[in-house]
């Protein structure tokens, strides 16, 4: 018996090796995002809709160009001023301050305020600006 060998070209795609390495790679992917999406189990607590009645923590220290204090919107004097925040750090012991000075504020009553900040010892105390027009 004579075996007769086929001479024509293979001309079906396999496609299976192709569709087992991308199952394959498609399983480590999933893997991996999962054990790094994961960690550890806690109870998330629930926010609401609802609007914060918390009072608002940071104070703002206003200079104004003629040298008025104003301690948010209350206008003070630095004496005052003092008494305050004396008197908020008894309710608060940490709260931010922000201090805010007009572009024509003489640099003494800024430096003032931020003499007095350093006395009482507050370290969480930020100058504010304005963004640069471009």
């Amino acid at each position: 018996m004579q075996v007769q060998s086929e001479s024509k070209p293979y001309d079906d795609i396999n496609i299976t090796p192709m569709l087992d390495l991308a199952y394959v790679l498609l399983v480590i992917f999933i893997i991996m995002t999962t054990a790094t999406v994961q960690g550890m189990k806690v109870n998330l607590p629930k926010a609401s809709a609802a609007p914060s009645l918390a009072q608002q923590t940071t104070k703002a220290i206003t200079v104004a160009n003629d040298g008025k204090l104003f301690l948010d919107t209350i206008p003070v004097t630095l004496p005052e001023l003092e008494q305050r925040l004396v008197q908020q750090r008894a309710l608060t012991p940490e709260f931010p301050i922000v201090v805010r000075g007009d572009s024509q504020t003489p640099y003494q009553n800024v430096v003032d305020v931020l003499d007095l900040l350093g006395r009482l010892n507050f370290t969480q105390v930020g100058m504010a600006t304005k963004p640069s027009a471009r």
